[in-house]
């Protein structure tokens, strides 16, 4: 990726720096890192999640990869064609991501998976130049409200004119349209606030706008 767009060696949160310092002492061989988009460099459906996950993408050094949000997420890219494998589990695994990539809001673990508004809005800079690397016709899912407004913000849009909604559609500009969905995270389906099913409605319908987005 472009510098602009990630920075392996950011240390712009000091809390979450410390955090990171911490962590790899604890656990050496964690990655312990910002943590890249990975996926296709000319995707026209890019994923935004929250943060690294500690045992997952903090660990592993790849979005979702290794904890339970991944389990679902990877399974439902594989089922509608995102992905070469329904599994995820570390980065020499052989998975390869199709028109597909994926991203997170906030590139470093934060303490209880929480970051704080002014790390949001810091890492919102490297969110912001990724969207412009986006080609045309392209699609922008944010898994849960954190993503949805973190995108809004990167595209210097008003957060009231973009309500998040499982499943809500917003037309952000002539070739960009935003997909809402509830963060598939272990509380959420543990809770059935998201079920498989609709997760799935989701990636049909990310699927199905992609073939209708208009220059």
């Amino acid at each position: 990726m472009p510098a602009d767009t990630f920075d392996p060696n950011c240390r712009n949160c000091p809390r979450l720096a410390a955090f990171l310092d911490t962590v790899k002492k604890e656990k050496p061989d964690y990655h312990c890192k910002p943590v890249p988009p990975f996926g296709d460099s000319e995707a026209r459906l890019l994923i935004v999640g929250l943060a690294p996950g500690m045992h997952g993408a903090n660990r592993t050094g790849r979005p979702f990869t290794g904890d339970h949000a991944g389990l679902l997420l990877y399974e439902t890219l594989h089922t509608f064609g995102f992905s070469n494998q329904a599994e995820g589990t570390a980065v020499d695994d052989g998975l390869e991501l199709i028109n597909c990539r994926i991203t997170n809001a906030v590139k470093c673990l934060p303490p209880d998976n929480k970051p704080v508004g002014a790390e949001i809005n810091t890492c919102n800079a490297y969110l912001a130049n990724e969207l412009r690397t986006l080609p045309g016709n392209s699609v922008l899912l944010a898994l849960g409200g954190i993503a949805h407004r973190a995108i809004i913000r990167a595209m210097s849009f008003r957060q009231a004119d973009y309500p998040f909604a499982h499943a809500a559609e917003h037309d952000l500009a002539p070739g960009r349209l935003l997909l809402d969905s509830y963060h598939c995270s272990r509380y959420n389906t543990n809770t059935r606030r998201l079920t498989n099913e609709m997760f799935s409605s989701v990636f049909a319908r990310a699927r199905e706008l992609l073939g209708k987005v208009s220059q």
